[in-house]
């Protein structure tokens, strides 16, 4: 009996190790945001947003962070596209997505991928985001309750003060807003979005009523206190706070992130 349990044990490690290396090895070879077997463009309030679609199943939505792209979740998509229909999106300004500097903000956003379900005729999905992608993911939760089945965000905030980042870093962002003539006005403009916004109140957050898993690295550049405030005003939420790791849990440690969400998920 002791020798049959063992066997079992053993099989499923090596199942377990296995899936893991065929996930990493077929991350090496898609090059996730640019993929023209996945890629596709959308007319979505006045611009062309990009965004990649893999898997089968129910829809779930992937949103990234600032200045970032699909390829946030190289270590997310192969992983989850085995359980569930993707639609990764590259966010407005960013990625392959148009927009204009001028323009932009997390409301307009979280617009852009309302639209987009709507366009893919899309009633509700499960929703991760990250950084940015969660502060998107949580206006969704506010402003079109009914497209979002479950949220899992990591790294969010909902105001951009020091009871959310340290001062110096605040700071540091503030000067590289107001005195920077080098960088490109896009990057300014995605950067200035970050200083001034969201600003989300607490209180709205308990009218936020589809199952919300709030995740950070115990090193986030998100201060635990405002995480944990996060969790504390959305009434059916749950907490997690990945040991070792900093705001880019889901590229640190992927196999520990991608099964908490899954595990989420599929509750």
């Amino acid at each position: 009996m002791l020798k049959g349990n063992m066997s079992k044990a053993l099989i499923l490690i090596l199942i377990f190790f296995f899936g893991i290396v065929n996930c990493l090895a077929q991350t090496d070879t898609v090059d996730y945001g640019n993929n023209l077997q996945a890629g596709h463009y959308a007319t979505i309030n006045g611009i062309k947003l990009y965004y990649e679609t893999y898997g089968n199943g129910k829809p779930m939505i992937m949103l990234h962070g600032n200045g970032g792209s699909i390829k946030a979740f190289r270590y997310q998509i192969p992983f989850f596209e085995k359980y569930y229909h993707i639609i990764a999106i590259d966010t407005r300004l960013q990625g392959k997505s148009g927009g204009s500097p001028d323009s932009i903000s997390y409301d307009l956003m979280a617009s852009d991928f309302n639209e987009l379900m709507n366009k893919l005729r899309i009633d509700s999905a499960y929703v991760l985001g990250w950084s940015d992608g969660g502060i998107d993911g949580i206006i969704m939760a506010l402003r079109y309750p009914a497209k979002v089945k479950k949220l899992a965000v990591s790294g969010a905030n909902i105001v951009p003060d020091s009871t959310a980042f340290k001062y110096e870093d605040i700071l540091e962002l503030k000067n590289f807003v107001e005195n920077d003539n080098t960088t490109s006005k896009k990057t300014i403009a995605l950067n200035k979005m970050m200083l001034y916004q969201p600003n989300i109140s607490f209180d709205s957050l308990r009218y936020i009523h589809c199952p919300v898993l709030v995740m950070a690295g115990d090193h986030d550049v998100i201060k635990p206190e405002h995480t944990l405030k996060i969790f504390q005003s959305i009434p059916n939420a749950e907490l997690c706070i990945f040991p070792d790791s900093y705001h880019n849990a889901l590229q640190q440690h992927p196999e520990l992130f991608n099964k908490t969400v899954l595990t989420f998920f599929r509750k």
